[in-house]
């Protein structure tokens, strides 16, 4: 009897392109919601509710004003507007809300048609490393096209950003984030950077309708902000799922810039969002757009908790010698007690980590250990608190337990195990130690 050879396998089957009711994944419209901020839907409703019921003032003052016109004559409507000082939110009413529509679809299209114009295309072919993060985090999402790339001019302005128009998805990465990649400076930071910026697409916050129905709520203070700051905690949580080995070098960069985030301590940073309560700093906090630096290295730290919007996180890893900022001036150090500090450290700090002055594209410091021992390394002069980072399996998407990962992706990288393929200075072929990235 003839076995019939076993059939070819069929083809996969192309996920359906983005339209108006399957959302710009392949997870439907609402996304992975676990992955999300959990403030980031409610908000999103009080913002559609503020949406519509602004259009129903607008209908409300057109069609009053019409039945009074109507009814009492041209004085009558006169008369009112002598009383009410509402000229500026008439104007805006009867103007502005009924072209919102055309006018966020003109400004999308102007700013894809200026990059296009005047930005450099990551493909295949030009940038080609970054374009591959690109197409890795978008398959990583579940995104059913990869979007646009762009390297645009930065000017020392280290900043990234996502957009649409229509149906298309592009983000934008400025030049001097480039700076930060690669061999001689961070890779795996641009690596979650990029990854921060696609999980912005396939969360959907930059769809059309999404900005329409929500835009009401960037003019109501706290509430703007606040639904601002949790989308940028869901894109952490996306650019952690992506490349959690690169959130402490992104940490460093944003607050050391592109040249000193190698030096950053990024426990010291993050240990100040739970010992600095001062009332200014909620002030600062509640006003951005962002989550303010210090909150969002303790939320990228401790993946049990999904970064706080309106309180301070609580619990710190070290103890400072120096008091916080909140502090009266009279526990601050004099410049005696200072300098005795400075000796301390000094004696204990270990070989390499000194001289901290940035780390320069083509200056070679092998005395040096590597930008991700430097920032994650326990600070000096600090004693352990009571505080423990749970170790997972956490509550969300982004923050599943990795395959032989450490608790937290600011914990130093543990050293491999020798092999024979090792040569006489352990990894790496050029005896740089440098340890390869863990699997995500």
């Amino acid at each position: 009897m003839t076995v019939p050879p076993p059939a070819a396998p069929s083809p996969p089957v192309p996920p359906r392109k983005p339209s108006l009711v399957n959302g710009a994944t392949t997870h439907g419209l609402l996304g992975r919601r676990r992955i999300r901020h959990p403030w980031e839907l409610p908000l999103l409703g009080v913002g559609v509710a503020a949406t519509l019921l602004s259009y129903l003032a607008w209908g409300g003052a057109i069609a009053g004003a019409i039945w009074l016109y109507a009814a009492e004559g041209e004085a009558a409507v006169t008369k009112v507007w002598d009383y009410v000082s509402v000229l500026p939110l008439v104007v805006q009413l009867v103007f502005l809300l009924p072209l919102l529509p055309l006018i966020i679809w003109w400004v999308r299209a102007i700013l894809y048609a200026q990059l296009r114009a005047t930005s450099v295309r990551m493909s295949p072919t030009q940038f080609p490393e970054g374009y591959r993060m690109v197409a890795e985090a978008a398959a990583r999402f579940g995104m059913r096209n990869v979007p646009d790339a762009y390297v645009t001019m930065g000017s020392g302005v280290v900043n990234a950003f996502a957009s649409g128009h229509g149906f298309r998805r592009f983000v934008v990465v400025h030049s001097d984030l480039f700076e930060i990649g690669g061999q001689g400076r961070d890779r795996d930071a641009l690596k979650f950077v990029i990854g921060h910026e696609v999980g912005h697409l396939a969360a959907g916050h930059v769809s059309y309708f999404r900005l329409l129905f929500s835009n009401m709520l960037s003019l109501i203070p706290l509430l703007g902000p606040a639904f601002s700051r949790s989308q940028e905690y869901t894109a952490d949580n996306f650019g952690y799922s992506f490349a959690p080995e690169g959130s402490a070098g992104v940490m460093g960069l944003l607050s050391g810039g592109k040249y000193l985030n190698a030096e950053v301590n990024v426990h010291e940073l993050a240990d100040r969002a739970a010992t600095d309560p001062s009332l200014f700093v909620h002030w600062v906090n509640w006003g951005s757009s962002h989550p303010i630096t210090t909150w969002r290295a303790h939320a990228l730290r401790d993946r049990s908790k999904p970064g706080a919007l309106w309180i301070r996180p609580k619990g710190h890893l070290y103890d400072s010698p120096l008091p916080a900022g909140h502090r009266w001036s009279s526990q601050y150090p004099s410049p005696g007690e200072a300098l005795a500090l400075l000796d301390r450290a000094s004696r204990i700090r270990p070989a390499g980590y000194g001289e901290q002055f940035g780390r320069f594209t083509g200056v070679p410091t092998p005395q040096r250990p590597t930008a991700r021992a430097v920032q994650t390394a326990t600070p000096l002069l600090s004693g352990r608190s009571g505080y423990v980072i749970p170790p997972g399996p956490y509550s969300d998407d982004a923050r599943g337990p990795r395959a032989g990962a450490q608790a937290s992706s600011f914990a130093p990288p543990a050293p491999p195990a020798p092999s024979a393929q090792q040569g006489p200075h352990g990894p790496g072929a050029d005896g740089s130690g440098q340890s390869p990235s863990q699997p995500s």
